[in-house]
């Protein structure tokens, strides 16, 4: 039985078809019946694939959207009452006003920054400069009581977001709380056996090291698998498999732990 695109292709050439046997009618050797069953299974595989590339293009929309604030509502300066164009918007275009922090707006946008885990450091702390610079609570000594409140509030908040942004490890937990997921203590899913075992030689290593280059081996060492971790996780959040990313980044806490230790470590040799 024919599929219905294929009856309508056939209906088109009835009078063809009546003028041609089935015998006749034939491409390179494929009759007639042969090549509209091979052109409509074509048309479904392609027809597939184009659905399942724009799923993927859809998916990858929604994990770029989660950067963005969560709210859509505009706001007017609190001082001159002009609406707001920009978000987060800092300073009012009118009157130049400081405005308050914008609840809801992400630390991506806060800073500027492609919602992604590997992210431009080097443009996150040009930003982070440049904000403070303009919001630091000093330039605001001789200014009303709630401009010197709103400075503190935004000059907090652009610190925060630089420091959570700033490492991969807390910046991979972020997004994982921007996509409503919490990576509580005492509930690592990776914590296996083999996992435990690792740990804790590396940690016997790092006690029992004698020499700054013993120490510095490990420091070395734990920096390739950070690094690792780091294009895995990248990948997981991509591909939306959030569930690999929590494991990866329990993964990434310990080596960040063991990472702080050499440099404690270290700092004993000195």
């Amino acid at each position: 039985m024919f599929h219905i695109k294929c009856i309508r292709v056939l209906s088109s050439l009835r009078a063809a078809r009546s003028l041609l046997s089935e015998r006749h009618f034939s491409f390179k050797g494929v009759t007639y019946p042969q090549l509209c069953m091979s052109t409509c299974l074509h048309r479904d595989t392609l027809h597939r694939d184009m659905n399942i590339a724009g799923l993927v293009k859809r998916t990858n929309e929604v994990f770029l959207s989660r950067g963005c604030s969560t709210s859509q509502v505009k706001h007017n300066c609190w001082n001159c009452k002009q609406l707001l164009d920009r978000t987060p918007s800092f300073f009012c275009d009118s009157c130049k006003t400081i405005q308050p922090p914008e609840e809801g707006t992400s630390f991506f946008k806060i800073m500027d920054c492609d919602y992604t885990f590997t992210l431009d450091t080097q443009k996150l702390q040009t930003r982070y400069l440049q904000l403070q610079r303009t919001l630091h609570p000093d330039n605001f000594s001789q200014r009303s009581e709630k401009e010197q409140e709103y400075s503190e509030s935004q000059s907090a908040l652009v610190s925060k977001a630089y420091k959570t942004l700033l490492k991969p490890l807390t910046r991979g937990l972020y997004m994982l709380e921007l996509e409503g997921m919490h990576l509580k203590e005492g509930t690592d899913s990776v914590a296996e056996s083999h996992f435990l075992m690792e740990l804790m030689e590396i940690n016997e290593a790092l006690d029992d090291a004698q020499s700054p280059e013993e120490v510095n081996k490990i420091g070395q060492d734990t920096k390739g698998k950070l690094a690792d971790l780091t294009e895995q996780i990248d990948a997981a959040l991509h591909k939306g498999e959030l569930h690999t990313a929590k494991d990866l980044l329990t993964q990434m806490k310990y080596y960040a732990n063991i990472e702080e230790k050499v440099k404690e470590k270290l700092s004993d040799f000195m």
